[in-house]
C-alpha cells in the first residue's frame, strides 16, 4: 500500500494513478462532508468533484504541516461555501441581528435520548441554507463565530444569531419528534468568538 507521503509525491507530478487512489482513499470521507452543506445529493457529487479538482490542481499548496485529511477537508468546506456564495443570495435567510430574539434556556430542554445518524442529519438538513451553513461550521466543524463571519462575509453577531436560530430550530423539531438533547445545549458557545 502506498504511503500518504508517496501519494502526494506522486500526485503533485500528476500522476493520474496517484489521483485515482488518493480519490478512492477519500471520496466517501469527503462526500460526508459536502452532503452537510447542501440539500441535495447532486450539489454535494458537484462539490466533491470541484474539491477533487482543486486538491490535484493545488496539492503543492500544502506545506506537509498538519494532517493531509485536514487540509482536503478544508478544501471542500470552502468549495461548499463558495457553491453557497455563487447559488444563494445568501442575505436571505441570515436575519439583521436587532431582529432576532434569542431564547436561552438555563437548563436543557431535553433528557438524554437515542438518535439515528439519519434523524440527526434529516433534521439538519430541513434548517435554512443560513442557519445549516453556519451550524455545520460552528458545531461541527469547529470554526470560531470569527473566522465563520470572515469566511462568509457576515457580521460576527449574524454568524452567532444564525447559530442560535438554529439550535432553536433544531430543538423545536426534535421536540415535534417526541425526541430529545443531541449536545447542543449549552448556549455559553455562543458568546465565542
Amino acid at each position: 500500500m502506498i504511503s500518504e507521503d508517496q501519494l502526494i509525491d506522486r500526485c503533485r507530478k500528476n500522476d493520474r494513478t496517484a489521483q485515482k487512489i488518493l480519490y478512492d482513499r477519500y471520496a466517501s470521507i469527503m462526500f460526508g462532508i459536502c452532503l452537510r452543506y447542501v440539500f441535495e445529493r447532486s450539489e454535494a457529487e458537484d462539490i466533491l468533484q470541484e474539491g477533487f479538482l482543486k486538491i490535484f490542481t493545488k496539492i503543492n499548496e500544502f506545506e506537509g504541516r498538519g494532517s493531509f485529511e485536514g487540509w482536503m477537508k478544508r478544501v471542500f468546506i470552502n468549495t461548499a461555501i463558495t457553491l453557497y456564495h455563487k447559488n444563494s443570495k445568501h442575505n436571505k435567510n441570515h436575519y439583521n441581528i436587532d431582529d432576532v430574539h434569542v431564547v436561552k434556556s438555563e437548563k436543557p430542554v431535553f433528557d438524554d435520548s437515542e438518535f439515528t445518524n439519519e434523524e440527526l442529519i434529516n433534521i439538519i438538513h430541513s434548517l435554512p441554507k443560513g442557519y445549516k451553513l453556519v451550524f455545520n461550521m460552528y458545531a461541527i466543524e469547529g470554526y470560531k463565530h470569527k473566522e465563520i463571519a470572515e469566511m462568509l462575509n457576515i457580521d460576527i453577531n449574524t454568524s452567532k444569531s444564525q447559530y442560535s436560530r438554529a439550535k432553536k430550530l433544531i430543538r423545536k423539531k426534535l421536540e415535534i419528534y417526541g425526541q430529545v438533547s443531541i449536545g447542543i445545549d449549552n448556549d455559553e458557545d455562543e458568546n465565542e468568538e
